[in-house]
């Protein structure tokens, strides 16, 4: 994974080196001089849209206009402002001056922050970088991601993991720490889509884990007529024959009936199911390519396989 030194907002937060940065009047005024990005809490919002932010000892002010980098012919809009309220933001000082009865007015620019992130950073990440992201919200179609100092991507449903899942949610929630491989770098970094699947393992990988008479548990996933997809990892799933009753989502008590390297077949008998709302072992994230920060393809099936499943970046 790429070090990058312009980490999702958040990050920063509970650092020794931040907290020392906004800890005086001083610091503050030398993080200025440096031009050091620093992260504190915004507090407030006013008529205006401008944010109020917590450094400490004082309040630091961010204008509408430096609250969000943005391409010169776009609008920011309301909503990306007053959504700030209350979370951690990235900024640099831009000034620091006195009101009338001495008190500093300091003033912040995220857009300055951001802008910097852009230019030293994302417009220069190409497809197969990998680099680590924060899970801002969720949509049916997918999940954005904080990529670096607040600046959102998109990760498509489609590619969060080879095991089809019907929402996001499935597999993520806001505020998740995970990694993604850079899939689109288009216009210099003013529009980025990432990809997570590719570092969850092969299907060799996956499959490694589990054998023949073994009995495990999964996650339905989805019911056919033909059949019911059993989510083992987030990479792999099995087929087991139609039985009624049984609901997309429950967790599922599994035998291993057979392991077809060749068809990327595991064939599963279901036991029982149960509604659970616990998370399991063997569907937590795991990243098999990890301090690896960049890879040029990915091939997911086996090579005795007649089918090919791979991604080429």
């Amino acid at each position: 994974m790429l070090k990058n030194f312009y980490m999702p907002e958040g990050c920063l937060m509970s650092t020794t080196q931040n907290r020392e940065r906004l800890s005086s009047l001083a610091t503050i005024e030398k993080a200025m001089l440096d031009g050091a990005i620093c992260e504190a809490i915004v507090v407030k919002c006013d008529s205006n849209f401008t944010l109020s932010v917590d450094l400490g000892n004082y309040i630091g002010y961010i204008d509408r206009e430096d609250s969000v980098f943005t391409n010169s012919e776009e609008e920011i809009k309301d909503i990306a402002v007053i959504t700030r309220v209350g979370k951690p933001v990235c900024f640099k000082v831009i000034s620091i001056d006195c009101d009338p009865y001495g008190e500093p007015i300091i003033k912040l620019s995220r857009r300055e922050a951001q802008k910097e992130c852009m230019e030293n950073m994302l417009s220069i990440l190409i497809p197969g970088d990998i680099i680590p992201a924060k899970v801002t919200h969720l949509e049916q179609f997918g999940a954005f991601v904080d990529i670096g100092c607040g600046i959102v991507s998109l990760l498509s449903i489609d590619c969060i993991s080879v095991s089809r899942i019907s929402h996001p949610r499935d597999r993520f929630f806001p505020g998740a720490q995970i990694n993604c491989v850079i899939k689109k770098n288009d216009d210099f970094g003013k529009r980025i889509y990432v990809t997570h699947k590719e570092l969850l393992g092969t299907w060799e990988e996956n499959a490694q884990n589990f054998s023949v008479g073994q009995t495990v548990t999964g996650i339905v996933r989805s019911i056919e007529e033909y059949g019911i997809f059993v989510e083992l990892t987030p990479n792999l799933a099995g087929l087991a024959e139609y039985k009624e009753g049984i609901a997309v989502g429950q967790t599922a008590a599994v035998f291993i009936k057979n392991i077809i390297p060749e068809r990327m077949k595991i064939k599963l008998v279901i036991i029982d199911t149960y509604n659970a709302s616990q998370k399991r072992d063997n569907c937590e994230l795991r990243y098999y390519l990890n301090d690896i920060e960049h890879i040029d393809s990915w091939q997911y099936s086996p090579i005795s396989s007649s089918k090919s499943i791979e991604t080429i970046f």
